[in-house]
Order: C-alpha cells, then sequence, then structure tokens
C-alpha cells in the first residue's frame, strides 16, 4: 500500500513538474510572441509613416508635374504667339522692303530722266555754240539752254512785232537747233519792261510764227507768253526738255510701282 502510495506521489509530482515545465515554456513563448509582435508593430508603424511619407511626396511630385505641365503649356503657347509675331514682323520687313525696293526704282527713273535732260541740255548747249557762234549771248537755268536777242534785232520797230529779214536767218538757225534735238520744246518769251504784256506776247507769238511756217517747227513744240522783264526787255528762247513727257514718265513709273 505504501509502495502504491508513493507511487502515486511520484506520479503526481512528476505531473506537477512537467505541467510547470510547459507553463513555464508557453509563457517564453508568449513572451516571445509578444516580442514578435511589438516588432511587428514597430515595422507596421515605421511602414505606416513611410508609407505617409511617400504619399506626400507622390503628391508633391504630381503638383511639381502639372505645374511643369502648365509651365510647358504657358511656353509651348508663347513661343506660337511669338512664332505668330516673328512671321507678322518677317511680313512687315518684307512689305517694308519692297517698298523701299520701289520707292529707289522710282528715284531712279526719275534720276535717270533728269541725267537724259542734263544730258541733252549739253548737247544743245554745244550744238547752239556751234551754230549761232561764240558771240551769241546763251546760259543755261533749270535745264533750260536760254538764248536772247534784242528787239532791234528781231523786229522792225520796237514797239512792233513784224519780224525783220535779218532776224529769219537767226531763227533758222534756231529751227536747225530744234531739229537737231527732237526731244527738245522751246518757249519764247518776249520781255517787256513798261508792264504792257499785250505787245511781247505777239512778238513772241510772230517768232513762233516763223518757226513753224518757214522752218517747219511742229506748233506743238512751241510755246509763247508775254511778262515782265524787270527792267529788261527783249526775247528768251528757251530750249527745254519736253516736261510734259517727263511728268508722264515720272507718274507712270509711280503707277507701275
Amino acid at each position: 500500500m505504501k509502495k502504491i502510495i508513493l507511487l502515486f506521489s511520484m506520479l503526481f509530482c512528476f505531473t506537477a513538474l512537467t505541467h510547470a515545465q510547459k507553463k513555464s515554456e508557453l509563457i517564453a513563448e508568449i513572451d516571445g510572441l509578444k516580442k514578435e509582435l511589438d516588432s511587428v508593430k514597430s515595422l507596421v508603424t515605421v511602414a505606416q509613416k513611410n508609407e505617409r511619407v511617400a504619399t506626400v511626396k507622390a503628391e508633391s511630385f504630381e503638383s511639381q508635374v502639372q505645374e511643369l505641365q502648365d509651365a510647358n503649356a504657358t511656353l509651348m503657347k508663347n513661343l506660337n504667339s511669338f512664332a505668330e509675331v516673328s512671321n507678322k514682323n518677317s511680313n512687315i520687313v518684307n512689305s517694308a522692303m519692297a517698298s523701299l525696293e520701289a520707292k529707289e526704282n522710282q528715284l531712279k527713273a526719275i534720276n535717270d530722266a533728269i541725267s537724259s535732260n542734263d544730258s541733252t541740255a549739253l548737247v544743245v548747249l554745244t550744238n547752239a555754240k556751234q551754230t549761232l557762234g561764240e558771240n551769241a549771248k546763251i546760259g543755261v537755268a533749270d535745264g533750260a539752254v536760254i538764248i536772247s536777242e534784242k528787239l532791234d534785232a528781231l523786229f522792225t520797230s520796237e514797239t512792233g512785232f513784224e519780224v525783220n529779214a535779218t532776224a529769219e536767218a537767226f531763227l533758222g538757225k534756231i529751227g536747225e537747233i530744234l531739229k537737231a534735238n527732237p526731244t527738245a520744246n522751246l518757249t519764247i518769251e518776249g520781255l517787256s519792261m513798261t508792264g504792257d504784256l499785250d505787245l511781247p506776247a505777239k512778238q513772241a507769238s510772230s517768232v513762233a510764227d516763223i518757226l513753224q511756217n518757214k522752218f517747219e517747227i511742229q506748233p506743238e513744240r512751241i510755246e509763247t507768253l508775254g511778262r515782265d522783264g524787270n527792267l529788261k526787255e527783249g526775247v528768251l528762247l528757251k530750249i527745254r526738255p519736253d516736261y510734259k513727257a517727263f511728268y508722264l514718265m515720272v507718274r507712270e513709273s509711280m503707277k507701275n510701282n
């Protein structure tokens, strides 16, 4: 009986000891699990913090990307506007250059015509000196060759308008000059120092009649007038360029350009 009791006592002690050992192991395992849980919680906390930081950064990056896209869109718009302005300026410059070129062509045409008239005046002057002689009163003013003659050398009377026979030879030489220079015209001015312009106008017309009727100078090439000679009297024969043709040439040049 004692043996049985002793056996049960030993079994009980062993069971109690085993139970105590398992409980200790469980407690240690629980402690280990708690530590792992705490570690996991710590990791989760760090991960959540990192997630929040990453979310903030992502939002910041998205905002920056949007700002860059907006800036790029603005830049492209500005570039397009600049290109339009540049094209307009280029068109304006091209138009201005074309206008300047047209003006230069107009001025060139006018200068060429003036040079041609000056050359013609020089030829007429040379021709007049050769035809009338060195003693003739010949001058140049405003592109015209001016030949002056006294009243008593042209008319039978200083107060009349009938051309004398000697003057016809002189007017014949004037006709030769005009025929040698078919692009030149003639203005005949009768000068008065009394204020009466009727007589000098008739004297100029008488000279024109001789040139037209006897020396076959076309009437459209001759212009006559009487004017105040400012204390001078006589007749001026101005061999000049065809101003009407010059005007028409300039007008046509400007019209074409």
